[in-house]
């Protein structure tokens, strides 16, 4: 094996992630219900409150839809590899963002790019 590549994913490691996926997805659509929820309070005129819960949902929204592709991804067998590269992520990228499309290095690459 050499530097550069990762070992594949095992099934533990696929269970495991998939767990967080699920969790999380979870958590972003209470996130969601409860911000499209909140009634205006009588007082609650600010413009800035009402575009922090514009921005909170939308943000939301973002990452629910990451989730669910990463879901997607997972269940056609295409999970853990890099959409530029098409090597594996890092497993310890994916700990921490299981919804990662792409590895460290074309990450950094698309975000240089900016």
């Amino acid at each position: 094996m050499t530097v550069d590549r990762e070992p594949r994913l095992s099934p533990e490691d696929l269970a495991a992630l998939r767990d967080g996926l699920l969790e999380q997805r979870l958590f972003r659509r209470e996130q969601l219900r409860q911000i499209t929820a909140a009634p205006a309070r009588a007082g609650d005129r600010s413009a800035a409150r009402t575009e922090v819960r514009v921005q909170l949902a939308a943000s939301a929204r973002m990452v629910l839809a990451d989730v669910e592709a990463a879901l997607e991804r997972m269940a056609e067998g295409r999970y853990g590899s890099c959409h530029l590269c098409r090597r594996p992520i890092a497993r310890e990228r994916l700990a921490i963002v299981p919804q990662a499309r792409y590895c460290a290095r074309c990450q950094q690459v698309r975000e240089a790019g900016r």
